[in-house]
């Protein structure tokens, strides 16, 4: 099981979320004790779920929006710690990967560390379920290596929650089709 989720995060290897992080905060980087939700035999696990929202439709809560700048921006700086403590546990993710539950702060580490850009947020909007959709422009980060990733682009669904990031999604860029999930992920409770 151990090796299956070392898979699935190192299949996340993608601009915004992938191998190659440093742990410049002192502690050695090791795979998250992450959970997938996704029950096997379904049609398409890399699916977002279907509450996820895939557009802004509103107008973004400017402290969410904070949390959510004071992440990027500490570990844009390197800062994987201060990152991680804007995090919630459990916290959910999704990047290209099946859906995942962040159990502890070292699997928050782990995957905050794991990412290999920093990045700068361009643009923040609000959505359905108190969802903020956020836009990145691709960056190095100090203690990763975004290689050809700098000046890309990444857009996410965060879910901001008494001040702390609970879920992360990875969405495609606007006007890219994404698989929706019809029923959606089987959710752990």
């Amino acid at each position: 099981m151990l090796a299956r989720l070392v898979s699935i995060v190192a299949l996340s290897c993608i601009p915004i979320a992938g191998c190659g992080g440093s742990g410049d905060d002192g502690e050695d980087a090791k795979a998250p004790a992450t959970t997938p939700l996704t029950a096997p035999g379904e049609p398409d696990p890399l699916a977002l779920p279907a509450d996820v929202p895939r557009k802004a439709s509103g107008s973004v809560d400017a402290a969410k929006a904070r949390v959510i700048r004071g992440w990027a921006d500490a570990l844009r700086g390197g800062d994987v710690a201060g990152a991680s403590a804007r995090w919630a546990i459990p916290a959910m993710i999704q990047n290209g990967t099946p859906l995942l539950r962040l159990r502890r702060r070292a699997d928050v580490r782990a995957f905050n560390g794991s990412l290999p850009c920093g990045a700068v947020v361009t643009r923040t909007r609000g959505a359905s379920d108190g969802f903020t959709i956020v836009e990145f422009r691709l960056t190095e980060r100090r203690g990763g290596d975004c290689g050809s990733g700098v000046g890309g682009t990444a857009r996410t669904a965060i879910l901001v929650r008494d001040g702390k990031i609970a879920e992360w999604y990875r969405l495609p860029e606007e006007g890219a089709p994404a698989p929706d999930a019809a029923d959606g992920p089987a959710v752990e409770s």
